[in-house]
């Protein structure tokens, strides 16, 4: 028998935990990170992946363009190195760029091992695309939904894998420290240790708790925290949030990158991701008009990075007061694009856009977050037992700004550094079984779901419209002081209600949304995917 510590009430209580659940691995998140990382550990301990939805409904799904690597001649290691520090602003750390890039070979024939299938050419080499902000052509890709292709191989890999539990519909509350066990846990404490997580089975809508030697957070990015994003409604930051609760480190969070071009569709969310990969094929941005306008902000035009290309849009958008540019692909072969853009071409048919012969409409849409949970070079945290990997993270890799078709290759590499670090750690380890369970007795149902569905609205809103592209003292201010009220409203809902879903996703929405907010306001600058007009210098470092 063992103490329950109540949310509401701070009491006590006990009951019985024989029958609990207990793993050497716990992965929170079934991406590309997770899954990976969950068939390299598999024959060396138990292994449990959560996800809060289905196995295969992840972020990754998303990724259309593809995972850069060099392959051929004359691209080469240093090449691929530059593209990414060029990109990343100043930032990036470069023995983390040079461990990324040198090991993305391995990690690329890792994936195909497990069934990814890439494209190739008729004499059986990669068919490479080209992305913005890359100097050779180095995109392995699927068509144009490589996401999805990896997402495919690496499920049904799992599945087929007898030494791993997979819990589908089950939703990540808290990560369990020794916070729950009565300590006083603060953020300058270096023993913080995790010992699993909280985690709502929404099939009973019971909290359970799960036990492990080490945990990996791969839960995803903060997208969702935005009214107009590429990413799932379900990317909500739920990772790192948690972490911060915790008292773990997090930083960047300043750097949310914006997609150029996703579909300009107001009916649809997410927005419909139109690839980097199409301005590689040849495509061309232009105005309403029909007038080019990338040559007025960078010699590199339609191929310049994603924060270049984002502003520049957005400039164009308020200086015309139009509601979307043009990416137009009506000048190359009819039939080369249908092949290279099969998905794209389906979808912009089913809306009435033939874009072999109409003008894609795009607008910018927030897609990528370039902070979050602090990592080592092993993909350890700043919590003992806990791993990040994937967009939840921040490894160094990306700086101020991301080199597109870097982030697939980030996640695999480490997932592939936590595994190799994690172990050799499992027969030192045990599970800590003064853990109490989850109770959550004097809580009730919210009584009207419309205070949760609101709230988050008003947060994508608060987002969008101040905390977006372009920002401003002023706007960030505003911002926040909005997002106060909603947190302390939020916070109060939580802890008389039981738990659900919706209501972990809007409080974890919110902390993210505080977290991009504070980090903003502290950087006094401008620089890579934050621009501040207010300091629209980039500082000597």
């Amino acid at each position: 028998m063992l103490p329950l510590f109540n949310k509401v009430s701070g009491i006590m209580r006990t009951k019985d935990i024989s029958a609990r659940k207990k793993y050497d691995f716990l992965i929170i998140g079934s991406g590309i990170a997770g899954l990976s990382f969950a068939l390299k550990v598999a024959q060396h301990g138990s292994v449990c992946v959560i996800n809060k939805h289905k196995l295969d409904n992840t972020t990754t799904v998303y990724a259309q363009g593809g995972i850069s690597s060099v392959t051929y001649q004359p691209d080469d290691f240093e090449k691929h190195v530059q593209d990414t520090l060029v990109a990343g602003a100043g930032l990036c750390n470069p023995d983390t760029v040079r461990m990324v890039v040198t090991e993305a070979p391995e990690q690329i024939k890792q994936l195909m091992d497990w069934g990814t299938r890439f494209d190739k050419t008729q004499d059986g080499k990669f068919d490479l695309h080209r992305e913005g902000g890359h100097s050779e052509h180095r995109i392995l890709h699927h068509k144009d939904n490589t996401g999805f292709e990896i997402q495919r191989a690496l499920t049904e890999a799992v599945k087929n894998n007898p030494d791993i539990t997979l819990l589908e519909d089950h939703f990540a509350v808290e990560i369990i420290t020794q916070h729950h066990l009565g300590e006083k846990v603060t953020r300058w404490r270096k023993d913080i240790e995790c010992y699993g997580a909280y985690v709502l089975n929404r099939q009973t809508n019971a909290v359970e708790t799960i036990l492990a030697k080490v945990t990996l957070m791969a839960s995803g990015g903060v997208g969702g925290a935005y009214q107009t994003t590429t990413n799932p409604a379900f990317a909500t930051g739920d990772g790192i949030a948690m972490v911060y609760r915790a008292k773990g480190q997090v930083e960047n969070m300043e750097f949310i990158q914006f997609h150029p071009t996703s579909l300009y569709n107001p009916a649809e969310r997410p927005s419909f991701l139109i690839t980097e990969a199409m301005r590689g094929y040849g495509g061309i941005l232009r105005r309403k008009d029909g007038q080019k306008f990338m040559h007025k902000y960078d010699e590199r035009e339609n191929l310049a990075p994603r924060d270049i290309v984002a502003r520049a849009i957005d400039n164009e958008l308020k200086t015309t007061g139009d509601e979307y540019v043009y990416l137009d692909v009506t000048h190359k072969d009819p039939e080369e694009t249908r092949q290279h853009f099969p998905t794209i071409y389906q979808k912009c048919l089913s809306l009435g856009i033939d874009i072999t012969k109409d003008q894609i409409p795009v607008v910018p849409a927030a897609h990528y977050s370039c902070g979050g949970i602090k990592v080592d070079h092993h993909a350890r945290t700043t919590i003992g037992r806990l791993y990040a990997a994937g967009e939840c993270s921040s490894t160094g890799l990306h700086g101020a700004n991301r080199l597109a078709s870097n982030s697939l290759l980030e996640a695999v590499v480490y997932a592939d550094a936590a595994a190799k670090d994690a172990v050799p750690l499992i027969k030192q380890l045990d599970w800590c079984h003064r853990v109490p369970e989850w109770n959550d007795e004097g809580t009730s149902m919210p009584e009207e779901m419309v205070l949760i569905t609101q709230s988050r609205k008003e947060l994508e809103q608060i987002m969008s419209y101040y905390v977006g592209i372009v920002r401003s003292n002023l706007r960030l201010k505003r911002a926040l002081d909005r997002l106060e009220i909603l947190y302390h409203e939020t916070e109060n809902l939580f802890q008389r209600s039981v738990v659900s879903e919706e209501l972990c996703e809007l409080r974890n929405t919110i902390q993210v949304g505080y977290l991009i907010i504070k980090m903003a306001q502290l950087r006094r600058e401008s620089r890579g995917l934050h621009y501040n007009i207010d300091f629209p210098n980039q500082l000597d470092l």
